[in-house]
């Protein structure tokens, strides 16, 4: 018993001993089982709560339920704004009195530790000083015995910031507590947003249905509104017609007018008076009423109407109207005791015909419920102003009838010699009217292609011009169209094949651009656009393009299937432009750009373009000067036998340095020689310098026999030309045999066709015949059958290559196995270097000449004229 008893004694003191633990651990339990429910409440706030104010508070009562939450707060960090905004404060001693607080404010204090650092604080009122040395922050406001604060996290981003905190003493908080608030804390941000994002979402909808349900009703305000009007404008519109068409008698006319009104207001009893001749009674000629049958005519009293006629203006007139007329002596007393009994409301407007009132329509209902408004007024006097029209209208057609009625047979007894000299008159007019539309037809179109010419173009531009200083935002566009190949069809199918081919570019061009746009020929096979009001700068690209396109297409003339081309210059109106010359000048400067890059394409004009076409005019002028004082500078460059090292003839060709310029390239004043048409000018030049040379030179053996000069195709076009050069030469005194003329393969290639019956006449004339730049073209070989050269110049782009190239060597040396056959011989030209001699040497080429052979020699050309 005692060693039982002893056992015994032992379990009761280890369940004593065990008794608190189990306690602390039931105690732990609840926590966290209060925990588990706070974060499920939390949990469940997220899809119940709407707004955030009602969420705030529900968090702060969960966390009341598992520790002293008396003071609470949560505070967010707005970046953008750069606040503290305190979405939910409580607090027994402090009253939170600012919504949002500037960051600068309390960011040294609790909540802005927590938003700056991030970290947690367990404030207890005993360790304030070292608080305050570990943290750096300063206290505000009340003091409280113990603070929990916790950050507020997105991710790893700090938001905002949660704090508990007490006042009273008794009260303690625990590192569980602190605990449980940051496990708490990462879950309710995630409640915020969710809550955050229905209540944007539902602030959203709800705004959205509000403008919707706006939305709606205007429309529906405007539906009707549109329907009131559309039944005002239909009835305005049938009462016009009743007007216009108004014949016979008056009484239809009257009730068909009192069926319109009655669409628009309440109309039921409805009725007209007038004031006979003497305009002492009123007439009725129409009366509709629910309660009389009719009305008889009746002197002038102190009724309604008359008082209408009296003020000569629309009256509405209600039972509170009535009174007062009564009052002031315009109405008979039995009038208004009759319209007070009945409640009636009238409306009536005066009648004025011929500028005076010859009566009154009037409408009025019977009971308290039908009243007239001032809208009903309006429309009432707008009907009346038309019945007053067809009043008028009648009387002036029972006037005019009356009068036609005497007028008839003196009309009669004239109509035969008027009509006779009518029609012999209107004869007259008519032609005069299709003389003078003719004249001026024929003076802004074109005879041929019927479309606008230049006059009428000009005129319209310089309309589009003032319009774009008027309104800058518009666009137009001028397109300056040059064809391709109009001389060749006129020189080889004739005039008329040339006119039909413009009559069929015009029909194209027309395919290619809107209605409202202008085609206008300015001469010859030159046309012009005007695009107007256009959107975007590509749509005059794609016109072009489109002209481009039609005008490569074959045409058919004379049973011959032809081609051409377009270049288009493009100058879009802009608003420095003055007048309408000035957008031509630049359109066709930038037609002309285009067949320099190469026809067929467009070019848009810019004041580059400008600027270097004024350079070329001014050089222009400048070699027309040069021309005429003789400033150029001669050169002679030998061609060498290489057999015997002497000169075969003397190559003569011109070079000209500017003053300003410098020295001009060949290529360049060969170029504005063309352009300013001065080819055969500058070729006769040197045909006469090259005549002046040899007859200077004739006693000095040393001096070369034959000096060669470059001659254009251009001479050879017309024999007149020819002519002239062979005159030129025997005028001269010379012998056409010491003369030799080169003549470019590109030329050739471009007017091959015409050109070998004066080529033959130059050489029966004696001179020497060389073919130059030989190989540079497309179809050389054909020119050493055709035509009766002497020389052939190899291009210096072949004798460049050598030694190298011995494609290029194989090249010459085929060239000179058919001179053996067509009794020519061949000249290499640009030899530089030694080593090209060496290898034209080697296959037997004779003649060259280059610089390796003998340099270029300037001749006084100022001394030789002297």
């Amino acid at each position: 018993m005692s060693s039982d008893s002893t056992q015994l004694e032992l379990s009761e003191e280890e369940l004593r001993e065990l008794i608190p633990q189990l306690q602390q651990l039931t105690d732990k339990y609840k926590r966290a089982e209060r925990v588990q429910k706070a974060l499920f409440d939390i949990s469940e706030l997220a899809s119940s709560v709407s707004h955030l104010n009602r969420l705030y508070s529900a968090i702060h009562e969960i966390i009341a339920d598992f520790m002293n939450a008396d003071n609470f707060f949560v505070a967010f960090y707005e970046r953008d704004a750069n606040l503290i905004d305190f979405a939910y404060f409580v607090d027994e001693f402090d009253e939170q009195t600012v919504k949002q607080v500037p960051v600068e404010q309390i960011m040294d204090g609790i909540t802005g530790h927590i938003l700056r650092t991030g970290n947690h604080i367990f404030f207890k009122k005993e360790e304030e000083l070292d608080f305050q040395k570990s943290t750096a922050v300063q206290l505000f406001g009340s003091q409280p015995h113990q603070l929990l604060g916790v950050p507020l996290k997105r991710g790893t981003q700090v938001i905002g910031a949660m704090v508990v905190q007490t006042y009273d003493e008794e009260v303690s908080y625990t590192h569980e507590d602190l605990e449980v608030l940051l496990f708490v804390s990462q879950h309710i941000v995630t409640t915020v947003d969710r809550v955050k994002s229905r209540e944007l979402t539902e602030r959203t909808i709800r705004e959205r249905t509000r403008q919707l349900r706006k939305i709606n009703d205007d429309l529906q305000e405007e539906i009707l509104e549109r329907q009131k009007v559309e039944s005002l404008q239909q009835a305005l519109f049938e009462i016009s017609e009743l007007a216009a068409n108004l014949e016979g008698d008056m009484s239809i006319f009257y009730s068909s007018l009192h069926d319109i009104l009655a669409r628009l207001i309440s109309a039921p009893n409805c009725f007209i008076a007038i004031l006979d001749d003497a305009r002492e009674n009123l007439e009725f000629p129409y009366f509709s009423d629910s309660q009389d049958d009719k009305a008889q005519k009746r002197p002038l009293g102190l009724g309604l109407t008359e008082f209408v006629l009296r003020t000569g203006q629309a009256e509405l007139i209600n039972p509170p109207r009535v009174l007062e007329l009564a009052e002031a002596g315009e109405l008979d007393v039995s009038v208004a005791q009759n319209m007070l009994n009945s409640a009636n409301s009238w409306l009536g407007s005066p009648l004025v015909v011929d500028g005076e009132i010859s009566g009154v329509i009037a409408v009025q209902t019977y009971g308290k419920h039908a009243k007239y408004t001032a809208r009903d007024l309006e429309l009432l006097r707008f009907v009346s102003h038309h019945i007053a029209v067809a009043m008028e209208r009648k009387r002036s057609t029972e006037a005019i009838q009356r009068y036609n009625v005497e007028l008839e047979e003196r009309v009669k007894e004239r109509t035969t010699e008027l009509d006779k000299a009518n029609q012999f008159l209107k004869q007259q007019i008519e032609e005069r009217k299709e003389i003078e539309l003719k004249l001026i037809h024929d003076a802004h179109h074109d005879s041929l292609t019927d479309l606008p010419n230049r006059a009428m173009f000009t005129s319209r531009l310089e309309l589009a011009i003032a319009n774009k200083q008027r309104y800058p935002e518009n666009l137009f566009a001028v397109l300056f169209i040059d064809l391709d190949r109009f001389k060749v069809i006129n020189d080889t199918l004739g005039h008329f094949a040339g006119d039909e081919f413009l009559v069929e570019v015009s029909k194209r061009i027309s395919l290619c651009i809107r209605g409202h746009d202008l085609l206008a020929r300015l001469g010859g096979d030159e046309f012009v656009v005007l695009l107007d009001n256009f959107e975007d700068v590509a749509d005059v690209e794609d016109v072009a393009s489109r002209i481009i396109e039609c005008i490569s297409e074959p045409f058919v003339l004379e049973g011959k299937e032809m081609y051409s081309g377009a270049s288009i210059g493009i100058a879009h109106l802009e608003g420095y432009y003055r007048c309408a010359d000035e957008v031509l000048r630049d359109a066709d400067a930038a037609m002309y750009q285009a067949k320099t890059l190469g026809r067929g394409r467009f070019v848009m004009f810019d004041k580059s373009m400008r600027d270097r076409l004024l350079e070329e005019l001014e050089l222009e002028n400048e070699f027309r000067r040069a021309l005429r004082e003789e400033e150029f500078e001669c050169y002679l460059q030998p061609v060498i036998d290489l057999r015997t090292d002497e000169a075969l003839y003397h190559e003569m060709y011109v070079r000209w340095e500017h003053p300003t310029y410098g020295k001009v390239a060949r290529e360049q004043f060969r170029q504005v020689a063309e352009q300013g048409g001065l080819t055969l000018d500058l070729d006769l030049f040197q045909l006469r310098k090259a005549c002046d040379l040899l007859n200077s030179w004739r006693s000095d053996s040393d001096k070369p026999s034959h000096i060669a000069v470059n001659v254009s195709i251009n001479h050879l076009l017309q024999s007149s030309l020819v002519n002239k050069i062979i005159r030129i030469i025997d005028d001269s005194g010379i012998s056409a045999n010491e003369l030799v003329f080169e003549f470019d393969e590109n030329d050739l290639n471009r007017r091959s066709q015409y050109i070998l019956p004066a080529i033959k006449k130059l050489k029966r004339a004696g001179i020497t015949l060389v073919l130059d730049n030989f190989g540079s073209g497309l179809a050389s070989l054909s020119y050493l059958f055709a035509y009766p050269f002497d020389f052939i110049k190899i291009d210096h782009r072949f004798v460049k290559s050598l030694p190298r190239s011995q494609r290029n060597l194989k090249l010459i040396q085929s060239v000179m196995l058919i001179s053996e056959h067509l009794r020519f011989k061949v000249i290499a030209e640009g030899v530089d270097a030694r080593a090209q001699l060496e290898a034209l040497t080697e296959i037997d080429c004779n003649y060259a000449q280059g610089r390796v052979l003998s340099e270029a020699r300037p001749l006084d050309i100022k001394q030789l004229a002297g």
